[in-house]
Parts: C-alpha cells; structure tokens; sequence
C-alpha cells in the first residue's frame, strides 16, 4: 500500500496490480502472519518465499543485483504446482487421499499468484491476432505461433489448449 493524495480521504490504494510477485508474496505472508492463517496457507507461503529467495542468490551469484524478475518466480511457482499435481496423484493411486488433499490445498494457495490462462474466446481472439500478425498459414508454423503468444502472454498461456487453438486456426486459414 501507497499513500495517494486525492482519493476521497481514505489515504491508500490497493497496488497489487503494480508490485512485483516477489513483494506479492512477501505482503501475502506478512498479513497471514498477522491473521494468523491456516497451517496449510502458512506452510505453503513460507515454502514459495524459500524458492523464491533461492531463485534470488542464485540470480545474485550470476550478478542479477537485484534479484531474479518475475518470469523467473512465475516459473518458480508454475513448477511447484507441477510437482503437487504429480504428487496429488500419486498419494491418490496409493490411497493417501488427505496427502492428496492436502497437496491441492498448497497448488490452491500457490495459483494465487499466477495468472488466470487465457482460455475461450479470449484465447481464439489471441490466437487469431498471432497468425495474422505473422502471417502464418501451414501447420509448420504452429511453433512460430506458440513462441509469440507465450512472448505476449507470459504465464498466461497453457500449451495444451493454446496447441490446439493454434493448429485449429491455422487449418481454417
């Protein structure tokens, strides 16, 4: 939060839109701290801020002073909702089902933090403006595409379905 002059009097807006995800997370587990949140919320922040601040020396020992930026975190965490949903299934197959449980409670809490993929017509209005700015038309250029809507969408594409939009709009062309 920001001190803003002008705002009705209520002396502060919400500036979550423009703080890093570092400092998201950070704030995040500040006020959970405070609340006194839930032992899965609890655990499973102080986990994505260990990595994060991992991802962080590692950054710093390459000369990154400031640290790793946000498209190092959001692959950060998009990795550790990988590993949970791995682990979710295997605890299913093995009949753990509270680890599994449990391990949705944490890929919950990290999807906060990432963005919502695009999807629907969101995604065919996307897909539609990256062929025709390349001016793809085969099949062949399904990576081209992909490459683009990943470089205009960071962390907002899932390949699967993006593919597939791809491939369905190139066939139309």
């Amino acid at each position: 939060m920001r001190h803003v002059k002008g705002n009705n009097g209520m002396g502060r807006e919400d500036t979550t839109d423009t703080m890093s995800l570092k400092a998201r997370i950070v704030q995040a587990l500040k006020s959970e701290t405070e609340k006194g949140a839930s032992d899965v919320r609890m655990a499973t922040l102080r986990l994505i801020e260990c990595a994060v601040r991992d991802r962080d020396v590692c950054a710093r020992g390459r000369g990154v002073g400031e640290g790793c930026p946000d498209a190092d975190v959001r692959s950060v965490l998009e990795t550790m909702v990988a590993q949970r949903e791995v682990s979710a299934r295997e605890h299913e197959e093995a009949g753990r089902i509270e680890d599994a449980i449990r391990e949705r409670e944490e890929i919950e809490v990290i999807q906060k933090f990432l963005p919502v993929p695009l999807s629907g017509s969101k995604l065919e209005a996307a897909v539609k403006d990256i062929v025709e700015d390349l001016g793809a038309s085969k099949l062949k250029d399904v990576g081209r595409c992909m490459s683009a809507l990943k470089k205009k969408f960071p962390g907002m594409i899932d390949t699967g379905s993006a593919g597939k939009a791809v491939r369905e709009a190139l066939s139309r062309s």
